[in-house]
């Protein structure tokens, strides 16, 4: 019984720590997904000067260092 109930605890942790919270900005579309573990942003920015008229880019980050990020 002890084995089991570990594993059902163990499996609680689990999701607490990979379950991600969005978060939308209302900069033009730009979301954020945070979890205890890892924080990925999709942006979508509004930019005038740019020559589509928005700035798209992705930002994954685990354990708070950057891994991937081809926003500038």
């Amino acid at each position: 019984m002890k084995k089991k109930s570990k594993i059902i605890i163990a499996v609680i942790i689990l999701l607490v720590l990979l379950i991600p919270v969005p978060t939308r900005y209302k900069d033009g579309g730009s979301v954020r997904y945070r979890a205890v573990l890892y924080d990925i942003s999709k942006y979508h920015q509004l930019d005038l000067e740019s020559e589509t008229g928005y700035n798209d880019g992705l930002n994954i980050k685990i354990l708070g260092i950057s891994v991937f990020n081809n926003f500038d």
